[in-house]
């Protein structure tokens, strides 16, 4: 972790605060329909599978399959400057649901659809802990 972290926090809202915990504790959780056991991230009210009202945050595997990404080469920020180029990630979850985050440990030129990931964790400061995803390790 370091002193003064210069890139944009998340604001941790009430309804995403079970995220942000498990996080910190380097578990990934997402949402749980209780009515039909879809997977959800972000947080939300609604079921978009069947319309419960009733969820539950549940661990995953933070295993998945990048399905989609962007390779950002322009600074928005002061604080990525030092990290162009650098991957925004699609991670498809084994469990369904899909995140949004960053890949690291890998070259943006080796990037695939499909590519096998894993999540890892960045403790950034004392309250944050940013999910991210690297390429998945092979067994053994």
């Amino acid at each position: 972790m370091t002193a003064a972290y210069a890139k944009p926090l998340p604001q941790i809202t009430r309804e995403m605060a079970p995220f942000w915990e498990a996080a910190r504790r380097h578990e990934l959780v997402v949402q749980r329909c209780r009515g039909c056991g879809a997977y959800r991230f972000p947080a939300r009210d609604l079921c978009s599978r069947c319309l419960s009202r009733e969820a539950e945050w549940a661990p995953v595997s933070g295993r998945g399959a990048v399905f989609s990404y962007a390779i950002m080469h322009q600074v928005y920020h002061p604080g990525f400057a030092d990290a162009v180029p650098y991957a925004i990630v699609v991670v498809e979850l084994e469990e369904g649901a899909r995140m949004i985050s960053n890949l690291v440990d890998c070259p943006v030129e080796r990037i695939e659809i499909g590519m096998p990931v894993e999540a890892a964790f960045e403790p950034v400061t004392p309250e944050v802990t940013l999910p991210k995803f690297r390429p998945r390790r092979a067994a053994g």
